[in-house]
């Protein structure tokens, strides 16, 4: 018997908990936060059920279905385009009045609709009452607690779809808008369905509809399937704005809106009271300190601080054991494989590459964890209220300092979770900027350079690696501000979700999700770009053309150290040097070598040899591969090669002001080849060709200063 079939997409305002809801259903791992803007794509997954095989489609948070951020036009196009067969709408049951406004302009599409009353634990706590019953029977469609992150009322939804689906005497209601606008509807929708034939779907009432309340997406989608046709419609659409604005005194747009909400007020009036003494929450208790305008930013502060101490100093264990262990697995392969290239491609093209990268996945792990504990808890959301006033100080939305934080993960959907600002400028100074947050692809670079030059001061080098980051993102949104995209940021209202313990599984999740691309691009990019520095630093072979007869040198002083000339330690020393050398010029001989010293007068001003400036270009690549390079360079010559040894080259070769200039200009030119593609994608070829040649510049500029002027105290 073949299964039957239903796709439902998840709806909804942001922070009513779509996402936990979709995870809860489906199994599948999406990241979940409490803002806006964390589900930037809609996702997809599916489940079986009592016979039906249940697609579930989670849309981006929307307040409405007349879309002004890209977010919301991605839930809007879905539903309007795609037609799924219900859409379950979660709202915030301790926020019905405004979560209801989305309900009602998704009933007028006449899909299907199921009511996820979601956080009911807390509606309840700060006693308020519903009468879901009399409230499902007035909105036409199922209501189901749940409490999505306790995994609560999952079950019940499935059923309350399947349910509806296999009701066939679903009533349908709408909402009547008044006389005038009844009127101009039905003669515009009966225009437009004479001019347009595929206004069926989603119907030419309400395209009438939106075409009232003056929708550029809508207009421009009608204008695509009219053409020539649109000027007509368009003339009755402002004639009929026009009449009705002399009537009611009122834009049509305004009394549609109060009209939606005299429904749901009217609605709510008869099934729903509040809770008739105030209530002090919890979360409004905590707030008080946490929001608080003298103290909310010096918590943050020291959070921060507090917690990449934690990452650092915690992480520092697990980092050993894994070195350990791919210094055995290199001894192992090196044991029982013939010395020559097949070897050295997989001990130090492969295991040197890839395990100079997932050496550090103790730290990321603890960094994601601790970032996913504070989404979780709604913690973030307070820091960008905090943040809000500042933001806008220095010339940004107050919600850019959402995909500022993101950035601090991955620039990536940084990038991505842009799209919640409406203002295009707004947008595009964010994006630009974000590229200062200091990604988790940075990280291995700083954790090996500070554990080289800064090791009992770890975390305070890296902190202040992520402070100057921040500083020259504030200044540099300053600058486009008063250059390139001139004007004031746009006002917004930030949400502040109730506080909630954070679930092991949920934080678990969010942390394995993370971590998982880290080791994905480990595997794959990363991988493939080690085997291809590997090449590049191998070929040619300099075969004869070294300078001096080293094998000669070493056979000399094994015979010293045979005849008791020289002690262990002076044989074990020249040993180490001639092999230093010999490497030295096979290094300088192949084709790295030839491409570094080729551009060395560049890099040469910022105290960057041959081998740091190639280590540069490959981070173009990916920031991860930085580290693998310079254990490649470092390496290539011993097979039982260990990061403390890499780390004794380093601080062989440069000073601790070398060292800390390579980490800031790792820190400020953009962040990899990956991220510079979602860049055109989201803002188009021109931006990202200034992103590329903007932070370029400002990473040689800062460099430049940072190492001549330190070297004339240093």
């Amino acid at each position: 018997m073949k299964q039957k079939e239903i796709t439902i997409a998840l709806a909804g305002n942001p922070n009513s908990g779509k996402t936990t809801i979709f995870n809860n259903i489906t199994g599948s791992r999406q990241h979940v936060g409490n803002y806006p803007g964390v589900t930037v794509e809609k996702k997809y997954g599916n489940v079986s059920y009592k016979g039906y095989k249940i697609n579930v489609i989670d849309l981006p948070g929307t307040y409405s279905l007349t879309a002004y951020s890209e977010d919301e036009l991605v839930a809007r196009n879905y539903i309007i385009n795609e037609t799924p067969d219900m859409i379950v709408d979660i709202i915030d049951a301790s926020n019905l009045e405004r979560n209801l406004y989305l309900y009602v302009q998704l009933m007028e599409l006449g899909i299907p609709l199921v009511l996820a009353f979601n956080m009911s634990d807390v509606a309840k706590a700060s006693g308020k009452v519903f009468d879901i019953d009399l409230l499902s029977r007035l909105l036409a469609s199922p209501i189901v607690k749940t409490v999505g992150h306790k995994n609560i009322g999952t079950k019940e939804i499935l059923d309350a779809v399947i349910s509806h689906m296999e009701n066939k005497n679903r009533k349908k209601i709408g909402i009547k808008y008044g006389e005038e606008i009844e009127s101009e509807l039905y003669k515009l929708s009966g225009f437009i369905e004479e001019k347009n034939n595929d206004a069926q779907n989603p119907g030419s009432r309400w395209i009438a509809l939106k075409m009232l309340e003056q929708d550029s997406e809508v207009a421009e989608k009608v204008k695509r399937e009219t053409g020539e046709s649109y000027s007509e419609i368009e003339k009755e659409v402002n004639q009929s704005i026009k009449h009705l604005k002399k009537i009611l005194n009122d834009n049509p747009s305004t009394v549609i809106a109060n009209a939606r909400y005299s429904f749901i007020k009217g609605a709510l009036a008869k099934t729903y009271r509040e809770s008739e003494k105030e209530k002090i929450s919890a979360s409004d208790k905590i707030d008080k300190v946490l929001t608080n305008r003298l103290a909310g930013l010096p918590i943050f502060a020291l959070l921060m601080w507090a917690m990449f101490q934690f990452v650092f100093k915690v992480g520092a264990y697990p980092m050993d054991w894994i070195e350990m262990g791919f210094s055995k697995l290199a001894d192992l392969v090196s044991g029982v494989m013939p010395d020559g290239l097949l070897q050295s491609l997989i001990v130090d093209g492969i295991i040197g590459g890839v395990g100079g990268v997932v050496v550090f996945t103790p730290n990321i792990i603890l960094l994601f964890l601790c970032i996913a504990i504070l989404e979780d808890s709604g913690y973030m959301a307070r820091v960008a209220f905090i943040m809000d006033q500042l933001m806008h100080r220095i010339g940004l939305h107050g919600k850019s300092f959402i995909p500022m934080l993101i950035g601090f993960g991955c620039t990536i959907p940084a990038y991505m979770g842009s799209r919640i600002l409406e203002d295009k400028k707004d947008r595009l100074v964010t994006m630009h900027v974000n590229t200062f947050m200091s990604c988790g692809a940075r990280l291995p670079i700083y954790i090996l350079l500070v554990g080289a030059f800064f090791p009992r001061i770890a975390g305070n080098v890296i902190f202040s690696i992520y402070v100057i980051g921040i500083v020259v993102a504030i200044l540099m949104a300053k600058l486009l501000r008063v250059t390139r995209f001139k004007g004031e940021p746009a006002p917004f209202v930030m949400e502040l979700p109730p506080y909630r313990f954070p679930t092991f599984k949920s934080v678990l999740l969010h942390t394995w999700e993370r971590t998982w691309l880290y080791l994905k691009k480990a595997g794959t990019i990363i991988l493939a770009i080690s085997i291809l520095m590997w090449a590049l630093f191998t070929f040619p072979i300099i075969g004869d053309n070294y300078s001096k007869d080293y094998n000669a040198e070493i056979a000399s002083v094994e015979q010293s150290f045979e005849s008791n000339e020289i002690t262990e330690d002076e044989y074990q020393e020249k040993i180490t040097a001639i092999e230093a050398m010999k490497s030295s010029e096979q290094l300088s001989y192949s084709a790295a070598g030839r491409i570094g010293r080729f551009i060395e007068p560049v890099f040469k001003p910022l105290g960057f040899d041959w081998k740091l400036a190639v280590a540069s270009i490959s981070g173009i690549a990916a920031k991860e591969v930085v580290v693998s390079t310079m254990g490649t360079l470092y390496s290539i010559q011993e097979a039982d090669e260990e990061s403390e040894s890499l780390k004794n080259n380093i601080t062989n070769e440069y000073s601790p002001l070398v060292g800390y200039n390579f980490m800031l200009f790792s820190l400020l030119y953009f962040p990899c080849m990956a991220g510079m593609a979602v860049f055109r994608r989201e803002a188009g070829w021109k931006e990202m060709w200034f992103q590329i040649g903007f932070t370029l510049l400002l990473a040689w500029v800062v460099s430049f200063l940072v190492f001549q002027i330190g070297r004339m105290f240093i």
